[in-house]
């Protein structure tokens, strides 16, 4: 499938960044203030405003859920001022509400941006995910394999013992006897609270966060941004959605997902070139939180294009009155 000659994603990078540093400065005066749908509701809006004055034909086919459950940033709006490309969003306006309400490292506003119809329109669901950064075989680790065979695969792949290997995993009751068949291995585990976009990318950046794959299930949505910023940076992905009853079912069949039992590789969720961007709230080990001094507010956003592989750290120091 070509690409549409008229997604500029050199030109609407920027403005990508512009809307997810709208989102964290909105979010900046409810860190640590305990209130989760204060701090995902001002993200929302502010995102929701600069996506708005972008020269798109924008669709959410990610966002804050369905259309009776989310006011705004809906699966299905329609954003931008209808003036340029059509193209496919996919966003958390704010990953880890949780992280900001309590203050806690790796919360994020993120966001990506590609030709129309080409990402994965994820329902609501579970998605069991394993992701590995770049520079080894393709499928080197799969789905399949077990949680030990997975940590073997990549130990002889990277020439390690097994006991080299860092893992990343979501602290959560479900993924207790993983873990345990994980700490069997040698394997180091470093478990988050929340926040799995930040959990997968960590994967890319392994000389940084020193993680080497991330495994376990999350949100399905999730997954797209996450693959939406390996297709960025390198790596692989794979994805699985897990189904708990007939809603779940149904959301699959609303979104137009006919293989209950597909796995999907990151091209499948992003199958041409995207533009992500996602800017710190608090401090992380991919972008550091918002800085607060008299008369401003400091951010930091990495702003990626999967055509290039480029990758941009960006400091933008506003004047707030």
């Amino acid at each position: 499938m070509s690409q549409p000659a008229d997604f500029s994603d050199r030109m609407l990078s920027l403005g990508l960044a512009r809307v997810s540093e709208a989102a964290a400065m909105a979010s900046a005066k409810l860190i640590g203030h305990g209130d989760e749908k204060a701090a995902d509701q001002a993200a929302v809006n502010a995102m929701r405003d600069q996506l708005n004055m972008l020269d798109i034909k924008g669709v959410v086919v990610i966002g804050e859920g369905e259309r009776d459950e989310a006011p705004m940033l809906f699966i299905g709006e329609e954003v931008g001022n209808g003036q340029g490309p059509a193209v496919d969003i996919a966003l958390d306006p704010l990953e880890g509400t949780t992280l900001t309400a309590k203050d806690m490292p790796n919360a994020l506003t993120v966001i990506a941006m590609a030709p129309r119809g080409t990402l994965l329109h994820a329902p609501d669901v579970y998605m069991e995910k394993l992701a590995i950064g770049p520079g080894y075989p393709k499928d080197v680790v799969s789905m399949d394999m077990s949680p030990s065979e997975r940590v073997a695969a990549l130990a002889k792949a990277r020439g390690c013992a097994m006991s080299d290997i860092t893992l990343c995993v979501l602290e959560r009751p479900r993924h207790e006897d993983m873990i345990a068949e994980l700490r069997e291995t040698g394997a180091a585990i470093r478990l988050i609270t929340d926040g799995d976009v930040a959990g997968v990318i960590h994967c890319a950046e392994a000389d940084i966060t020193g993680i080497d794959m991330y495994m376990g299930s999350g949100g399905a949505p999730e997954g797209v941004l996450a693959a939406s910023a390996l297709k960025c940076m390198g790596g692989q992905m794979w994805g699985k959605l897990l189904f708990r009853n007939d809603d779940e079912r149904g959301r699959a069949a609303k979104a137009g997902i006919t293989d209950l039992d597909r796995i999907y590789t990151r091209d499948d969720m992003v199958t041409q070139d995207v533009i992500f961007a996602a800017t710190g709230v608090t401090d992380g080990s991919i972008v550091q939180g918002i800085k607060r001094e008299p008369g401003y507010l400091t951010t930091e956003t990495i702003l990626m294009r999967s055509k290039t592989g480029s990758v941009r750290r960006m400091i933008y120091r506003n004047p707030v009155k």
